[in-house]
């Protein structure tokens, strides 16, 4: 094989439409934008969710229920196996300390400690929430569990 002769699909790549360069292109004039009206004008933008004049589905389907999204509140979510894998004995454990380690994304959500695994080290540990179980880990490895007041 040689690769001098090695040559584009026909079609793979098709060429952008140049538009506002003269009636020859074929797209002069107008651009293809046909002449006047609101789709005609720059800076035009058609509204989402719109059908031309019939009732959008969003306004015909009724809104029933409760929706409690704006009101949720975000917990990051970290196991004392966790802890015992990427802190050392005698740390102390904060909100800057768990995100410098990876463990959770930033340190302005609320953080909640669960007992899933085992803990081997005594940790100082700080945060919002707290398991029955992770306080249980914790204490019984000769840590203290320090809860976060807000």
């Amino acid at each position: 094989m040689d690769l001098t002769t090695i040559t584009k699909l026909a079609g793979a790549k098709k060429r952008r439409k140049r538009v506002g360069r003269g009636p020859g292109s074929g797209h002069g004039k107008t651009c293809g934008r046909g002449t006047k009206g609101a789709q005609a004008r720059s800076g035009y933008r058609r509204r989402l969710l719109t059908e031309g004049g019939q009732m959008p589905l969003f306004r015909r389907l009724p809104k029933r229920g409760f929706n409690n999204a704006t009101f949720r509140a975000e917990v990051a979510v970290v196991n004392v196996a966790e802890l015992d894998r990427k802190f050392a004995d005698g740390a102390r454990v904060t909100k800057e300390a768990l995100c410098s380690a990876g463990l959770i994304d930033r340190d302005d959500v609320l953080v909640k400690v669960l007992g899933d695994g085992s803990l081997s080290k005594k940790l100082t540990v700080e945060a919002d929430r707290f398991s029955k179980t992770a306080r249980e880990k914790i204490t019984a490895a000769g840590g203290s569990v320090v809860p976060i007041a807000r």
